[in-house]
């Protein structure tokens, strides 16, 4: 292997392949993923890749919503009944709650925004792309995926299909989480009992205070996983194309395009 100097490095990278993990820079339209931030405070920092700051964000939304009742405030208020949404409101953590919701929603915009100016250099400089990676604990390797597989998954049980992408942190705090508010919110004894036709007992055995936060859960856990393996299937097509370009073009080759 050449030794290359420190100058000839390329001051920005695209890709990052680890024994847990595959991120991949990509452009993202800022107001999708100020969407999802709206959505669930962490998911548009999940999308961009800074994973540690939208997994605290993921688990502060969690706690502070269950504390301070507001899932169930926004049934109560969708059903018109104002005053017990007043009631069961916890004033003292909404007030909490408001600041980080919105910081969530602008920080996730701003960051993008940023972020697509790094692709968009990084593209230019043509910055080189990691296929593999052998550690202690797990092998890791660019390769095609299926986005229906990832669908699929997805749909069987939120983080399956990270898991399936090798997004180990991201698919197994997903996959936590659903578990969680699954067994909290009672919804597979409602839906065993709906299926029988007992839909009086299944809404009352319903907790509609955890069952709200799995429809966000499930409609990210199908959109990211789909978008990321769309992106690895094109970053994969990409390393192909770099690496012969490198290894078997010649120089002096000028390309048509």
């Amino acid at each position: 292997m050449s030794h290359q100097s420190k100058g000839d490095l390329p001051r920005k990278y695209l890709s990052h392949i680890s024994s847990y993990n595959m991120t991949y820079l990509h452009l993202r339209h800022p107001l999708t993923v100020a969407w999802w931030a709206a959505a669930f405070p962490g998911f548009g920092h999940l999308l961009i890749g800074r994973y540690l700051k939208g997994y605290f964000l993921l688990i502060w939304e969690v706690v502070i919503n269950w504390f301070s009742k507001l899932n169930e405030a926004m049934v109560y208020s969708f059903t018109g009944q104002f005053d017990l949404a007043r009631q069961v409101l916890d004033k003292r953590w909404v007030l909490l709650y408001i600041a980080v919701y919105i910081y969530s929603i602008w920080d996730s915009y701003r960051l993008t925004v940023d972020t697509n100016k790094i692709v968009k250099l990084g593209r230019y400089a043509q910055s080189p792309i990691q296929s593999f990676f052998i550690g202690p604990f797990s092998v890791n390797f660019l390769d095609k995926r299926s986005p229906q597989l990832a669908i699929f998954w997805s749909v069987l049980m939120p983080g399956l299909g990270h898991l399936y992408l090798h997004l180990i942190p991201t698919g197994f705090l997903l996959l936590c989480m659903t578990i969680m508010q699954v067994v909290m919110s009672h919804f597979l004894e409602a839906f065993y009992l709906t299926m029988i036709g007992s839909f009086r007992e299944a809404v009352a055995v319903l907790d509609i205070e955890w069952t709200l936060f799995l429809p966000s859960i499930y409609g990210f856990s199908i959109y990211d996983s789909y978008v990321i393996a769309v992106e690895y299937n094109e970053l994969f097509r990409k390393e192909q194309s770099q690496y012969l370009r490198n290894e078997y073009q010649s120089d002096s080759f000028d390309m048509p395009l």
